[in-house]
């Protein structure tokens, strides 16, 4: 073959292979992610919940990649796996050269294993093993991908009709709300259908505090987190020919923005802190390509406030004890960060443009609603027909010994006896 003639070829598997390898380090750097939703539940947790949170997440992750493979995965984006290795591979057929449509399943993989990860840390301490497994089967193989293949696969046409009604169709370029507030809306409905810790309000409604088992090892999921969310959102653009400094930057200048509001509004706490990074992270997901950092720190600011604030009234006024907060963490500041997109990535505000304020409030407030009747229409089924809750002997023991038989430090355990 003339050496001219194959550059071109060469050139395009070298672009190929690139894509290949960028994909798949978005995909590494969001499973272990999953590591810090375990560790952030690990250190929130008390001692005698902390083997449950770790095995939970990992089981929901094994889960999840096996609902994804065989139902979710054709359900968002119209695709399956039940062809040879060799179509697969991409070297015949209609999968792409060198595997990337399989690194697109691993990296759409980890966000759809997240819906399950927010959940675990909403239910926690109080929810039966085997049901929540049932219940990440359901959410990851048909709840989850049919809004996630609306507003990213545009399925149904759904995307088409917003751009005809209000000028743009719905933007989400990370996940605000296809993927953190579908969790954690879910997560209310799960957290509603369980109930209130056993202890945790009195008769009169008068809130008893948990204080978290181990400060490190809630930084430590923080911090997991927050490295690996730069696998989520910059890598979100799936190709080295997408990729955008503007989506690091913002994502950078709203996690300084959500530490910042939760330090202050949350005085001094370093549970408020750690979480209020996450927060602004959360928030930024849906316009991180198109807003200006400066309107990026604000998102991630206003998001930092909205969690203590709803924190705090979550477990105190409405009496949802939602152990991590995942609701205010995952449903209410991606909510807002589905609506701040619409407000921020306008050319009028130094954003990129192609936004609709209209498109960005409807499309939020409907994945909204959609994931909380979701979750209490799931939840509601498995309560009424196998149980979602341990007994309160069980829950007294702690998830630890009820549910997996060994604590977090078996050794001193026993030399304790």
């Amino acid at each position: 073959m003339n050496p001219v003639e194959s550059a071109p070829a060469a050139l395009t598997g070298a672009m190929s292979g690139g894509d290949v390898f960028f994909i798949l380090m978005g995909a590494i750097l969001v499973f272990a992610m999953h590591g810090g939703f375990a560790f952030l539940e690990v250190g929130t947790v008390r001692h005698k919940n902390q083997v449950n949170a770790l095995v939970k997440i990992l089981v929901d992750f094994a889960v999840s990649t096996v609902a994804y493979f065989f139902i979710g995965y054709m359900v968002a984006y119209g695709v399956n796996f039940f062809v040879s290795a060799h179509v697969l591979s991409g070297a015949t057929g209609s999968f792409a050269p060198q595997g990337k449509d399989l690194v697109k399943f691993f990296f759409l993989l980890t966000f759809a294993a997240a819906i399950p990860a927010i959940i675990s840390g909403g239910i926690a301490e109080r929810a039966r093993f085997w049901p929540q497994v049932g219940a990440t089967a359901i959410l990851v193989s048909l709840v989850y991908p049919f809004f996630e293949g609306i507003v990213w696969n545009g399925n149904l046409g759904i995307q088409d009709w917003m751009t005809t009604a209000f000028g743009a169709p719905f933007h989400d370029f990370a996940g605000s709300i296809v993927v953190h507030a579908v969790g954690g809306w879910i997560a209310l409905g799960a957290v509603l259908m369980l109930g209130a810790r056993s202890g945790r309000y009195s008769r009169t409604g008068k809130l008893h505090a948990f204080p978290p088992s181990s400060i490190p090892w809630l930084a430590l999921g923080s911090w997991m987190l927050c490295v690996g969310w730069f696998g989520f959102n910059v890598m979100s653009a799936q190709s080295l020919e997408g990729v955008s400094g503007l989506v690091a930057m913002n994502s950078l200048m709203a996690m300084a923005g959500g530490i910042l509001a939760a330090l202050i509004a949350g005085r001094n706490d370093p549970g408020f802190v750690h979480n209020g990074a996450l927060a602004g992270l959360v928030a930024v997901c849906a316009g991180s390509d198109i807003m200006h950092p400066i309107g990026a720190l604000v998102v991630g600011g206003v998001a930092g406030a909205i969690f203590v604030v709803m924190f705090e009234a979550c477990q105190d006024k409405l009496k949802i004890d939602d152990v991590l907060g995942v609701w205010p963490l995952h449903g209410l500041c991606g909510l807002w960060g589905g609506v701040a997109a619409g407000i921020f990535g306008l050319e009028q505000l130094g954003g990129m443009g192609g936004v609709s304020f209209t498109a960005q409030l409807f499309g939020s407030l409907a994945g909204a609603v959609y994931a909380l009747a979701a979750g209490l229409a799931v939840y509601a089924v498995l309560r009424a027909t196998i149980g979602i809750r341990l007994d309160q002997e069980a829950e007294h023991r702690g998830a630890d010994l009820s549910i997996h038989m060994i604590g977090a430090n078996p050794e001193q355990e026993v030399a304790a006896r």
